[in-house]
């Protein structure tokens, strides 16, 4: 669009400017031959019939002279007044003579030269020509002058034709220079546009992941030198992101693959422990000492396994949803029972099925024991455990980090569940990584023994259903962090094959084997 305004803009100032000077050249030279034909008959009359004029002479004779003068035009387009010593006469009876200007007649009394004038009145426009008469004879070489003094009026209709007919061609001229002008910026635009529209298009394109896009590149101009440096640009992109792909689909295997093959001896190694604790009171104290500290490494040993199983899943896609219909608030009181925190937690749960949900029942439990147990083992006591239905924030929630990155509906019905405590809270700097993998904060994981996995693996939990995760300090002191789950979804989520994919069945995956329920110990 700017271009297009630039050309008419551009053509219009240039069909603007030249019509203008054509017109007043044009008009300059009509007029001008006008009035120089006018004056030159008049003269040559004038010449013709006055030496014919008795001077001193009378009114009739000055009627008759101004009469013979005028009938040099055929057409009778000229009038003409004749003044002699305070007599006048015109060539047409009672003819005001309007035409005559006061400037004109001082003229003519003051010079000798013949004189004009361009007069407008309401209707047309008139050529006044005024011109003082003088005699001369062998004896004198001076022309004194004889007191006569003819003034022509003649009416300038067809210059006028002229000059309209000039305005209307300058006119005609400009509406085709300004067509012309949006005819060459659309192709100007369109030449130059095209290219860059493709650009945009490509480059949409591989924001989009379809990283093979490429450019046809034509000519060698600077658009075209720009499309072969994003070709170029594109291919490194490409070549770089499948290197990335599979340095990170290698380092899932190994992961997934070291943590398979772990299970078994950590399996036996566990079978001994429990052994040897039994064992352990008949020792002497170093020996006993030695057998505790083994059996607390191999515990946490099993449990960094079995995250790292889990995070597997999550990354290789083959993390399965086990939906089903449940009592919400029943959910919770099995999970705080089963790992006896019933007396220790305090819980604000509503009534039996009064809040029911579609929700994979061991997932849930593993989002709720790993917030119990981060709140139990960082924070302090009182916990409270509450579950609501709605979108209300939790009691004195502050800066939130880890949304989920599910589907969730924000208008749909929705259970919230909240896991506060009252200890120092969390802070700043700690709160946007509390969900990354591996992440430990000095300051707030002092006495920490987990693998630094189990919110990670929470959010994916929850983001699995379409639900967000918030990590906040509360005002008065301590941690608070919500959980939103939608009570319903529809059917395309729920077929979501991020949500109910197929298994990775890679060499070292037993592709028939269910998930693995996680140890209640989280960090």
């Amino acid at each position: 669009m700017r271009l297009v305004v630039a050309f008419v803009l551009v053509a219009a100032v240039t069909a603007t400017t030249t019509g203008a000077l054509t017109f007043r050249e044009a008009r300059t030279g009509v007029l001008q031959q006008s009035q120089d034909t006018v004056i030159e008959r008049l003269r040559t009359q004038v010449t013709r019939l006055a030496p014919a004029l008795v001077l001193p002479t009378g009114r009739d004779e000055l009627r008759r002279f101004a009469a013979e003068v005028a009938d040099a035009e055929p057409s009778g387009a000229w009038r003409v007044l004749v003044a002699y010593r305070g007599l006048e006469a015109t060539s047409v009876a009672d003819d005001p003579f309007e035409e005559l200007t006061p400037a004109l007649r001082e003229a003519v009394d003051s010079r000798s030269a013949t004189v004009f004038q361009r007069v407008n009145r309401a209707d047309h426009t008139a050529l006044v020509v005024g011109m003082s008469v003088a005699f001369t004879s062998t004896l004198s070489s001076t022309w004194p002058l004889s007191g006569l003094q003819v003034f022509l009026t003649v009416p300038q209709t067809t210059e006028q034709a002229y000059v309209d007919a000039l305005v209307t061609a300058v006119e005609r001229a400009a509406v085709p220079a300004l067509a012309l002008a949006v005819l060459l910026a659309l192709l100007a635009a369109r030449g130059v546009l095209r290219p860059v529209r493709a650009l945009r298009h490509a480059t949409r394109s591989i924001a989009e992941g379809r990283l093979d896009t490429r450019l046809a590149v034509d000519g060698s101009d600077e658009l075209a030198e720009l499309s072969h440096t994003f070709n170029e640009t594109a291919a490194a992109l490409e070549e770089s992101v499948a290197e990335l792909r599979g340095m990170e689909a290698r380092a899932r295997r190994f992961a997934a693959d070291v943590s398979h093959e772990l299970r078994t001896p950590l399996a036996a190694m566990s079978a001994v422990t429990d052994v040897l604790d039994e064992d352990a009171a008949g020792l002497d104290p170093d020996t006993a000492t030695a057998v505790r500290l083994i059996s607390e490494e191999t515990v946490k040993l099993a449990r960094l396994v079995d995250d790292l199983m889990e995070i597997s899943r999550f990354d290789a896609g083959a993390a399965v949803l086990h939906l089903d219909e449940i009592d919400l608030a029943e959910s919770l009181r099995r999970t705080l029972a089963a790992r006896g925190w019933s007396d220790t937690v305090e819980a604000r749960l509503p009534e039996p099925d009064a809040l029911r949900g579609r929700v994979d029942p061991r997932r849930l439990d593993v989002v709720v024991a790993n917030l119990v147990g981060n709140a139990l083992r960082h924070g302090a006591r009182p916990v409270r455990l509450s579950l609501h239905e709605g979108g209300s924030q939790g009691e004195g929630q502050g800066q939130g980090q880890g949304e989920g990155r599910g589907e969730g509906s924000g208008t749909g019905r929705r259970a919230v569940i909240e896991v506060l405590d009252s200890g120092p809270g969390i802070p700043e700097g700690v709160l946007p990584h509390v969900f990354e993998r591996f992440y430990k904060s000095d300051a707030a994981r002092s006495r920490t023994e987990g693998s630094g996995l189990g919110l990670a693996i929470t959010e994916e939990n929850v983001r699995m259903h379409g639900g967000t995760i918030r990590a906040a300090n509360r005002p008065e002191g301590g941690a608070v962090f919500t959980v939103e789950l939608p009570l319903r979804r529809d059917e395309s989520a729920l077929n979501d094959p991020a949500l109910d994919g197929s298994r990775w069945d890679g060499p070292t995956w037993d592709a028939s084997a269910p998930d693995e329920p996680l140890r209640e110990e989280r960090a």
